[in-house]
């Protein structure tokens, strides 16, 4: 007979003569005497209705919990904010994304451990759902999955595949004069054609592949699109698994190691994933206890090869990738190159190298590139130090081919100013543009810049602009730009000194952002810098702002 479900936890919350007044509560919304003998599973969706990529998960837990009673356990659903980063973007709400990354892996935590849940599974889709997550699953450290709700399908404009990607783009574009108003709306109709998140390897895909090589999603689930026949078989399979790492006490922090961590920063590199990634692995780590630093992003991306030809450096979305042969056949590549640590432990039970060496490779497929001819011959990643980023800062390289820049610096004290600068036409060929005030302290909330970049290239000046901020990118930035510059300018970094003119170097090669004025110069300009007044004085903003470390070390709260 199969061994029957593990109850480890709950017992403290339903069982005994002094929990009758719970279990008169539990019975009041539907939990009988039976259902409250088995083991309690935390069903965490962060399901909203502000957006595609969250928006289909009511549905999907409803596989998840029906999978969960077929193993033997009964599922209890609870819900969580969501901040969709696509429609705050540019905008002062998304001073709140990076925000509720933190507040959702709070909330996990406090109603897993109110009601002493025994394994937990965490419905996700939007950026920050998901590092958050993964950061309660390591946090309260019982068995945990995550599951990802899948990408959105490409639109179809003028005859190609588009994604938000594309309507952020057109934005720069429709104010140089190369689009019309017809075209812009037309192609804001057409872009995002039902749930999902948003398409290419942007933050969301990146970070549900970062979750497949971590193992703390099972291989192959992330990469089913979310409208694809096959979710909810995914979802349901995800509940009855839940069942098994109970049972097999295979606790977070078990999964979530060292070597699984590098293996996801190795995943991110080899398909030129986001920058994002870096600040939620970094986070991910120290929930998880263990030690992780930026020089670990630029060792392994440098031994790791960009393979994956995906969006926004590349030519395919997420929908491609999963014809291909979704992100096993990823796995597979750096298996087979030696480039995965092949023993660490998923949520089936198998090893990440047992999950890899059954992929399933599609004939002809173009989106993953053979061992032999990769893109490029390193990640997609780099990591900057210098006078300008002593402790770092983070550039992606998927997508172009310019290791080095030189040129002046056009400086701006917000992100709305920068782009104000770009719509009218002051950024030119060959400028550095600087926006500063838009850290995890300074912002607050480190605000993405994509509204900015999409318009410099939409502008054309995609090629010949370069860009830094001690703010960060979405996932579907290209161009050279260096986000992260930490210490940012509340703090005191460099960055702080810098005024319209200086010469700022971007140096690939030598893994340096400087700017060319001497040390005494540079302390003294920051010195007389007049730092901004805190823009909230109250409420989660200001706690925010007050608790959240640098972004070098994951701009986390705790």
């Amino acid at each position: 007979m199969p061994k029957p479900p593990v109850r480890r936890k709950s017992a403290a919350l339903v069982e005994g003569p002094s929990r009758a007044p719970a279990r008169a509560m539990l019975k009041a919304v539907g939990f009988d005497d039976a259902a409250l003998h088995k083991p309690l599973i935390g069903v965490a969706n962060t399901w909203i209705e502000v957006g595609p990529c969250n928006y289909h998960l009511r549905e999907l837990a409803e596989r998840v919990k029906a999978g969960i009673r077929e193993a033997g356990g009964t599922p209890m659903e609870f819900n969580t904010v969501s901040i969709s980063d696509g429609i705050t973007m540019g905008s002062e709400g998304m001073r709140a994304s990076l925000v509720s990354r933190e507040v959702i892996a709070d909330s996990i935590e406090l109603v897993s451990r109110a009601n002493s849940f025994d394994a937990v599974v965490v419905l996700v889709g939007c950026d920050k759902t998901i590092p958050g997550g993964v950061m309660a699953l390591a946090r309260l450290d019982v068995p945990g999955v995550v599951l990802y709700g899948g990408s959105i399908a490409p639109g179809t404009w003028e005859g190609h595949d588009v994604t938000i990607q594309d309507v952020f783009e057109a934005v720069g574009a429709h104010a140089a004069g190369k689009i019309t108003d017809t075209q812009l709306l037309t192609l804001e109709n057409q872009a995002c054609p039902g749930a999902g998140a948003c398409g290419g390897q942007f933050t969301a895909n990146t970070m549900a592949t970062v979750c497949e090589f971590l193992g703390i999603s099972p291989m192959g689930s992330a990469s089913v699109p979310a409208t694809d026949s096959g979710k909810d078989a995914v979802a349901e399979r995800t509940g009855q698994l839940i069942m098994g790492v109970l049972n097999r006490a295979d606790n977070a922090r078990k999964i979530l190691t060292k070597d699984a961590i590098e293996n996801a920063i190795a995943a991110v590199a080899t398909t030129g994933g986001s920058t994002n990634a870096v600040l939620h692995l970094l986070a991910i780590a120290r929930e998880a206890g263990v030690e992780l630093s930026l020089e670990d992003f630029d060792r392994i991306s440098e031994r790791t090869p960009l393979l994956a030809d995906l969006k926004p450096g590349g030519r395919f979305v997420a929908t491609d990738l999963y014809r291909a042969g979704g992100i096993t056949l990823v796995a597979k590549r750096l298996l087979d190159a030696g480039l995965l640590h092949g023993g660490t432990l998923t949520v089936t039970g198998r090893t990440l190298g047992d999950e890899a060496a059954e992929a399933k490779e599609t004939v002809g497929q173009e989106v993953v590139r053979p061992l032999d001819n990769p893109i490029k011959s390193t990640g997609g990643l780099v990591i900057l130090r210098g006078n300008l980023a002593p402790e770092g800062c983070v550039v992606k390289v998927a997508g172009y081919t310019r290791l080095h820049h030189s040129g002046p610096a056009k400086v701006f004290e917000s992100e709305e100013a920068a782009f104000e600068a770009v719509e009218q036409g002051r950024i030119e060929a060959d400028d550095v543009v600087v926006i500063r005030n838009e850290g995890p302290k300074g912002g607050p909330g480190m605000r993405e810049m994509l509204a900015v970049t999409a318009a410099i290239v939409g502008a054309g000046l995609g090629d010949s602009v370069a860009l830094l901020t001690d703010g960060r990118f979405s996932g579907a930035t290209r161009g050279l730009m260096a986000g992260h510059v930490a210490p940012e300018a509340v703090d005191g970094g460099p960055i702080a000194a810098i005024r319209d003119g200086d010469t700022v170097v971007f140096d690939i090669d030598q893994r340096t952002l400087s700017v060319e004025l001497s040390d005494g110069e540079i302390a003294a300009r920051v010195a007389a810098w007049p730092r901004p007044e805190p823009r909230f004085a109250t409420g989660v903003m200001a706690k925010y702002a007050r608790l959240v470390t640098s972004a070098a070390t994951g701009a986390v709260t705790g």
